[in-house]
């Protein structure tokens, strides 16, 4: 059966080459007769796959020795609440921007540790706009300032780094990391799950400025804690391994294919070409969120009947587009068209929805 062209938002499409690897290598490893999913964490054939995707994430984002690398599991919601217990005193400040679904869950991980201040939300409006800058209520005793940087329910985006002061800025870039060039140094925490757009679901990346450990934090267990986790090298317990291996094969694609800087240029062909198809169907689709804060990674849509819900779903899945449905918080339609996803994917889906719009408009 030929690979169809998924829209899946987590676990996302993988490269067809890097899927086309593990295969090749998953009953011997290099040479070495085994698989690595079979190879001691602790030996020095895995101990190499770590190091080099370390290595390859570091040039990828251009992330200094200022910055220490950890690879975790527990997904982004474990990170959510790793944040305060290692960077907040109990009951300390901290202030939350919240801008979707995954800001809100942010909140809830985060509220028996700290005193969580909303220090603004776009809710009253549906989460279809970022709220403005200058409405912010921050904290300046806060121990952080969180924000999600790109709403994979929502489809927000923050398409600039906004100015927090000297307070360290938290971010969850889960769905749109690597997706464009950034500028680690503006950052105090960086997480990402890696299902969308670094890898498989099992892993998570934290990005954290070294002076940040210096931090008592609060009383938590040593798996907690991420001085540990530094010290051990991400091994403080046994690592999902495959997960690991099949990130580092993700991250020597994107730099073979020439680096975040390419797929800036591809991610913003593909999300206008998208958007361009929903705002030109003369109302048979449309997107809610304000133009200038549009994510480029998850595209959620509506058909103006929602009756015709369920054939474009079946059509559409019959078409060889897969993954389409929208989350159950928000309903409709989503496209989700991460560095992986291809060109002729996005092309695809836009030359279903125009024959679908001229056979059911």
């Amino acid at each position: 059966m030929p690979r169809v062209f998924n829209f899946s938002a987590g676990p996302a499409t993988l490269p067809d080459v890097v899927l086309e690897q593990a295969r090749d290598e998953l009953l011997d490893w290099r040479g070495v007769g085994a698989s690595i999913v079979e190879l001691s964490h602790r030996g020095k054939e895995f101990m190499g796959v770590a190091a080099e995707a370390e290595a390859d994430l570091r040039r990828l984002l251009s992330i200094s020795d200022d910055y220490v690398v950890l690879f975790l599991a527990g997904g982004a919601t474990t990170a959510q609440a790793l944040v305060p217990l290692n960077l907040a005193s109990a009951g300390q400040r901290a202030d939350y921007v919240v801008t979707g679904h995954w800001g809100k869950t942010a909140i809830k991980q985060a509220r028996p540790y700290v005193d969580v201040n909303i220090a603004a939300t776009s809710e009253a409006g549906g989460f279809r706009d970022l709220p403005a800058r200058a409405d912010w209520q921050l904290s300046p005793d806060a121990a952080y300032v969180h924000i999600t940087a790109n709403e994979t329910i929502h489809g927000v985006e923050f398409r600039d780094i906004p100015d927090v002061g000297d307070v360290p800025l938290v971010a969850d870039f889960s769905s749109s990391i690597a997706s464009e060039p950034l500028d680690v140094s503006k950052f105090g925490v960086i997480y990402a799950g890696a299902q969308k757009n670094l890898g498989p679901v099992g892993v998570t990346v934290v990005i954290l400025r070294r002076n940040l450990l210096e931090r008592a934090g609060q009383p938590r267990a040593d798996i907690f804690d991420y001085r540990s986790h530094v010290k051990g090298e991400s091994m403080l317990n046994t690592p999902p391994t495959w997960n690991w291996y099949l990130a580092g094969l993700v991250f020597k694609w994107m730099l073979a294919e020439g680096g975040v800087e390419e797929f800036a240029r591809r991610n913003a062909r593909k999300a206008a070409a998208l958007y361009a198809a929903i705002d030109g169907s003369g109302g048979f689709y449309r997107n809610d969120v304000a133009a200038p804060v549009r994510s480029r990674m998850n595209v959620p849509f509506f058909l103006h009947d929602a009756s015709l819900d369920k054939a474009f779903l079946a059509e559409s899945e019959a078409a060889g587009l897969i993954g389409l449905k929208g989350h159950r918080a928000l309903g409709g339609m989503r496209a989700s068209i991460y560095n992986a996803m291809p060109e002729a994917g996005v092309r695809a889906l836009i030359g279903f929805m125009d024959d679908f719009r001229k056979r059911h408009g």
